[in-house]
């Protein structure tokens, strides 16, 4: 088995790492932007299958692809990028509940076939103070995560309630929903594991 993630995402390969399965990455070349009206759970599942699909044009393997957005009150929460901009979407989050919408794609660049899973994650924010959101900000830096917080890290803090079936879909890569698709591959994780000493 060649398994391929379709990102140079560092959380991303992290959590793939965590399943001591061998891999290999690569950057996809794909559009972001949303469609006018797109749903959420919509555009993380076309971007998942777009950037699955793109890799496995280029090399063989089984590809898998994965995008995420936030959404609160119908507004989507991409990453600040800086930041001016992650205060805001802290500010705003601050005493809500916001919705994670990862797409998940296994494709196999052999055959064309795809398969393709969207996983929710929501987070209850406390009232944070402009403090709070400043100290968090100059701590962590997490201006190229969506919503403006690395829930690994210090972004715990932040947090009421969390309510999902996978915390890594929250990092951006759900592995509990990635392996019930590789099995559809008649792919078993276990037969592929190795130790670091291996």
């Amino acid at each position: 088995m060649k398994l391929i993630l379709a990102s140079t995402s560092l959380y991303r390969k992290t959590l793939l790492a965590k399943l001591c399965i061998p891999f290999s990455t690569s950057a996809p070349e794909v559009d972001e932007t949303p469609i006018i009206d797109e749903s959420p759970e919509h555009l993380v599942a076309r971007l998942s299958l777009a950037k699955a699909q793109n890799v496995a044009a280029h090399q063989l393997g089984i590809v898998i692809g994965s995008d995420q957005v936030a959404c609160v009150e119908g507004v989507i929460l991409g990453k600040p990028g800086h930041f001016e901009r992650a205060y805001e979407q802290l500010a705003f989050l601050s005493g809500k509940t916001v919705t994670f919408y990862t797409g998940l794609t296994v494709c196999d660049a052999l055959s064309g076939k795809s398969e393709t899973i969207v996983e929710t994650f929501d987070v209850t924010f406390k009232s944070l103070s402009t403090k709070q959101i400043t100290r968090y900000l100059e701590l962590e830096t997490p201006y190229d995560c969506a919503g403006s917080f690395k829930s690994e890290g210090l972004g715990i803090c932040l947090f009421s309630r969390l309510n999902g079936r996978d915390p890594n879909t929250l990092v951006g890569l759900p592995l509990i929903a990635l392996m019930e698709l590789l099995t559809k591959y008649n792919i078993d994780v276990f037969d592929y594991m190795q130790t670091t000493n291996e």
